[in-house]
């Protein structure tokens, strides 16, 4: 069992940025592994990700809370997987603030992820999507 965390400064206001994240259609723009991300029923989200190579495909819950400005997320089965994304912050600068829990996976690899998250989100928001290939 184990715990992850990571942070960063975004320079966006806080609730545009929340607004953003929270749409589950966006997830695939920050979360590397993620291919695809479809509302489904309730706080059901169908999902498809390319895990070590693997592609991976399955039901996931997403729930958003506006007051807190809090996204929380997992996975029913054996891995215990589930995260929460808070944004704080004003109307000029924003914290986001990852915290994830799994049962499996390298410390590493898992941090790395988390990392490479908050670095796409900064990315995203301050200076737009990155150039498709040519």
């Amino acid at each position: 069992m184990a715990d992850h965390d990571g942070s960063i400064d975004v320079q966006a206001p806080a609730q545009q940025l929340f607004d953003y994240l929270s749409d589950v259609r966006h997830l695939p723009d920050y979360f590397a592994a993620m291919v695809s991300a479809d509302p489904a029923d309730g706080e059901a989200v169908h999902v498809v990700a390319e895990v070590n190579g693997s592609r991976e495909e399955g039901e996931a819950w997403f729930r958003v809370d506006q007051v807190a400005k809090r996204l929380q997320w997992g996975s029913e089965g054996t891995g215990g997987y589930r995260g929460l994304l808070d944004v704080t912050g004003d109307t000029h600068t924003s914290t986001v603030t990852v915290k994830l829990h799994t049962e499996h996976g390298a410390a590493d690899q898992i941090n790395e992820g988390i990392s490479a998250t908050l670095a796409e989100v900064k990315r995203l928001v301050e200076t737009g999507p990155a150039p498709s290939a040519s």
